[in-house]
């Protein structure tokens, strides 16, 4: 399934993406995409839905009807750090030995498609493409044999980051990652059941139609089990938690010289099976 969810910012309505593009309204059944819906349980639930009698509603996708952030009521909103050795070496950073966690706040969440705004006082804000891994069974210590059954599904994030804020205003890069709209999410969330393999997914991000970014997953230092496994030794993870797995080469950091965002610009990024963002860069 391929689950969003609609309507203006803070009255999003949960809904699902029927086989011609369609959006189908869910909100006789579910009050929400998040918690206990995307939990296997509730998953299942929408599954056994008859598609043909959801309400279709008007307007097309990402077009003339708004998509909101594809996970509703985030209780965290982790990152992962320097996940491609190839981004590492750009970034002028050792590649890791264990994961670099991070995170960012959950009011940095917005739409696909929302305007992406530059901070008051930012020159360095830049551009991550990475793939969003939505918790669906929640749990502690998780093995990593059995970390991919505690996935919901998976999104396009993008870690959008200003450089400044993150690493030369002191040692904690939260401050350069939780700005407001810096955690565009969606469109869809794709259920895992229909992505075959998470470390065989193309990713790319263009800036005013330039491509700075052309990736694979399959590149990542630590792949999505070992980041679920991982991430559960040190906090519990809940249906709703969105994981974001790192970025590959292409930052406007890594650029000689350096290319950074600014108001007016347009940037366009997507993962293969998981769709397409588009966002205009605006000032706080």
């Amino acid at each position: 399934m391929k689950l969003l969810r609609y309507g203006p910012p803070g009255q999003e309505r949960p809904s699902l993406l029927d086989a011609e593009g369609r959006v189908r309204d869910l909100s006789a059944h579910v009050d929400d995409i998040a918690g206990d819906v995307i939990t296997p349980a509730g998953l299942e639930r929408l599954r056994g839905l008859d598609v043909n009698t959801l309400p279709v509603v008007d307007g097309a996708p990402q077009q003339d009807l708004r998509i909101g952030p594809c996970v509703g009521r985030v209780g965290k909103f982790i990152c992962i750090g320097l996940n491609y050795a190839d981004h590492a070496a750009e970034s002028g950073l050792p590649v890791p030995t264990e994961p670099v966690v991070f995170a960012k706040w959950t009011s940095a969440i917005c739409g696909p498609d929302d305007a992406v705004q530059i901070p008051r006082g930012s020159v360095k804000t830049d551009w991550e493409v990475e793939l969003g891994v939505v918790i669906g069974q929640g749990g502690r210590y998780i093995e990593e044999a059995d970390a991919l059954k505690h996935v919901a599904g998976y999104c396009v994030v993008n870690d959008v980051s200003e450089r400044e804020w993150q690493l030369e205003r002191g040692t904690q890069w939260d401050k350069g990652k939780g700005c407001d709209t810096f955690g565009p999410i969606g469109p869809w969330l794709v259920t895992a059941d229909e992505v075959a393999d998470p470390q065989q997914l193309d990713l790319w991000l263009e800036v005013d139609g330039r491509r700075f970014q052309n990736g694979n997953t399959r590149t990542m230092v630590f792949n999505v089990a070992q980041i679920v496994s991982y991430l559960s030794k040190f906090m519990s993870l809940q249906p709703g938690d969105v994981i974001s797995t790192g970025t590959p080469p292409g930052v406007g950091l890594g650029q000689k010289p350096p290319v950074y965002l600014k108001a007016g610009q347009t940037m366009r990024l997507g993962i293969q099976g998981l769709g397409v963002q588009t966002q205009k860069t605006v000032a706080a």
